[in-house]
């Protein structure tokens, strides 16, 4: 009995056979979006694994903040958890209120306190959305650059018709099929980072409101600990 090669490997074949035989600028366009699925593909991993680690350093870190009986014993621990954005917020809010403490042995402007903690939040966004804007990007632009790819391969393949005189589909076909690869490249480059482009803006969503929560919170901890 003979057996017969997988369907899924013999289209790879294909489309790597039709890949190879690509002219100049289809396989330039080709290239540009193999660079950039993989430059998302790092982007998207590297920002999976952090807001990971972010996510849980937070969650031990309020842990740590709510049992510690003094700002100061919070600020012993807080080294511990330091890929935590909560951190990052609590260190802006704690040397307000030392610096604070060391001027007037109280807290004298809980307004530049929060001021302090809003800039801390402010920061730490700006670092989580980092690089995002390249999967904003990749998503808007990939299919636009697969679809020149595949209009100059027809234009190509509409010229070697005509060149050959001949009007049949299996003469138009090849060429046609090489064209479409470049519009399919950009759709595969540019559905994932749209994708995790949403996905990771609805995770600094919630980061930043746990960060605003916890800016309050800091603000009630400072004054009740100081006025104790």
């Amino acid at each position: 009995m003979i057996s017969h090669p997988p369907m899924a490997f013999l289209l790879q074949m294909n489309m790597l056979e039709m890949i190879s035989r690509a002219k100049p600028i289809p396989m330039a366009v080709i290239a540009f979006l193999l660079i950039f699925s993989l430059l998302s593909w790092a982007i998207i991993f590297g920002k999976w694994n952090n807001f990971r680690q972010a996510r849980q350093a937070n969650l031990k870190f309020i842990r740590a903040f709510r049992k510690s009986p003094t700002l100061e014993a919070v600020a012993v621990v807080a080294e511990q958890f330091r890929v935590s954005p909560l951190v990052a917020v609590f260190d802006f809010g704690y040397e307000e209120v030392d610096r604070q403490m060391k001027s007037y042995s109280r807290l004298r402007n809980p307004l530049a306190l929060e001021r302090a903690l809003q800039l801390g939040v402010s920061e730490e966004l700006a670092k989580l959305e980092r690089n995002l804007n390249w999967l904003a990007t990749v998503a808007s632009v990939s299919p636009f650059i697969g679809l020149l790819g595949t209009v100059v391969g027809i234009i190509d393949a509409f010229q070697a018709l005509g060149m050959a005189g001949s009007a049949s589909l299996r003469a138009v076909a090849p060429g046609i099929s090489e064209a479409l690869i470049t519009t399919a490249m950009g759709l595969g480059a540019a559905i994932p980072a749209a994708i995790f482009y949403n996905y990771f803006g609805h995770v600094i969503k919630e980061m930043g409101a746990r960060m605003e929560d916890f800016a309050l919170e800091f603000l009630n901890v400072a004054e009740r600990d100081i006025e104790a």
